[in-house]
């Protein structure tokens, strides 16, 4: 059963990998590429990484993948003009191709195992503790500072985006909490009497 959930999530990774390229209409290439999250995420799952395919489905697929069909469904693009475009650069894209292939041959071609590689081993799970709790216990108690201070790193980074994205627009009107907390009743507000049978 192991044998045929591999080669079943392994040819699902494969053919919608492919089709992400191939297929003509973006929906259906981001339609694709969340199949080949989740295939992904079933071999890690028979690999014993629950947690890594726990989140390559909660971030890629829950997240960016989703961010992408969104993204792809709003945006008005005329995708034919862009294939006209792309069709000029096709022979400068195949050189590329081409050298990148000859240097992935020749990087294959020279490849060797270390002597020292068959004394690396992965650090075994404790008894009665599963993989993602292993993991918890070894971010939250060994690595602790390490991950605090990742996060704030993130943090700075997002803030960061937010200050350099963020344009004030001259043309628009701003609320400004503080110039109406600190108004004055009495010079502001104006009270007029109306006599009966009169008009403002």
């Amino acid at each position: 059963m192991m044998v045929f959930s591999f080669y079943l999530f392994a040819t699902l990774v494969v053919v919608s990998g492919i089709m992400v390229v191939l297929a003509r209409n973006p929906v259906h290439s981001v339609l694709w590429l969340i199949l080949t999250f989740s295939s992904a995420a079933g071999l890690f799952i028979l690999l014993g990484a629950e947690f890594v395919a726990m989140i390559l489905v909660v971030v890629y697929v829950g997240a960016i993948a989703v961010l992408f069909l969104f993204v792809v469904m709003m945006l008005d693009v005329d995708f034919t003009a862009l294939k006209g475009e792309m069709a000029k650069y096709m022979p400068l894209a195949g050189l590329i191709a081409l050298v990148i292939l000859v240097q992935l041959g020749l990087a294959i071609g020279n490849w060797q195992i270390a002597p020292q590689a068959g004394d690396l081993r992965a650090a075994v799970t404790p008894e009665g503790i599963d993989n993602t709790r292993a993991l918890g216990l070894i971010l939250y108690d060994q690595y602790l500072y390490l991950f605090e201070a990742s996060s704030l790193v993130l943090l700075v980074a997002m803030i960061g985006a937010i200050m350099l994205t963020m344009r004030h627009r001259t043309d628009v009107k701003r609320q400004d909490a503080m110039a109406q907390m600190q108004r004055d009743p009495d010079v502001q507000l104006k009270l007029v009497d109306v006599k009966p049978g009169q008009g403002l």
